[in-house]
């Protein structure tokens, strides 16, 4: 406009991984479901909010089975790295994840989505990508970065949309938790 133009575009430039973003099948396997066709019914509906102590630095199934998942099909851990994404710009390389069996007894449970708040579900330089393979494989979605510094432990209605980006192995989203009677 200072310039002298009509209006302001601005243009941007990202990778399908940033910020708060949905991991599709198509991350880890070539054949696996892209972001675009992830059913809204697994982005959205209730969720529970776990949240867990400063001390736990891998989420594994004994961390999980102290929590009554019976029937949730949506999880989001709240860990320490909480507050990584809102009150230190730095990366944590120690931040906390999903451990393997972690990923294991959350498929068997039947869950349909598992969020985290940090940028990877999955251990800092992993080799094998077990939890990421394991999940995605069973088409569960992954939503990483999910910033729940401010948020309590309970149950929510969850929204999550990705933009849809056509054949695409994830996509940056807008996440929301909405309070309902139980949170």
């Amino acid at each position: 406009l200072a310039r002298g133009a009509g209006d302001n575009v601005s243009f941007v430039n990202f990778g399908s991984h940033t910020g708060t973003h949905v991991d599709a099948a198509r991350h880890f396997f070539d054949d696996g479901r892209p972001v675009d066709q992830i059913p809204l019914e697994h982005l959205i509906g209730p969720a529970l909010v776990i949240e867990f102590g400063n001390d736990i630095r891998a989420v594994g199934r004994a961390e999980l089975e102290a929590h009554d998942l019976s029937g949730v099909t949506r999880v989001l851990l709240k860990t320490r790295n909480s507050t990584y994404l809102t009150q230190d710009a730095r990366f944590h390389q120690d931040y906390t994840y999903l451990a393997p069996d972690g990923a294991e007894y959350l498929v068997a449970l039947g869950v349909q989505l598992v969020g985290i708040d940090y940028l990877s579900i999955e251990q800092l330089h992993s080799e094998h990508h077990m939890t990421h393979r394991t999940l995605l494989e069973h088409d569960v979605v992954i939503v990483e970065g999910v910033q729940l510094d401010a948020v309590p432990a309970g149950t929510y209605e969850f929204i999550c949309l990705p933009l849809r980006l056509e054949g695409c192995d994830g996509a940056p989203a807008r996440a929301l938790l909405i309070a309902t009677d139980d949170a």
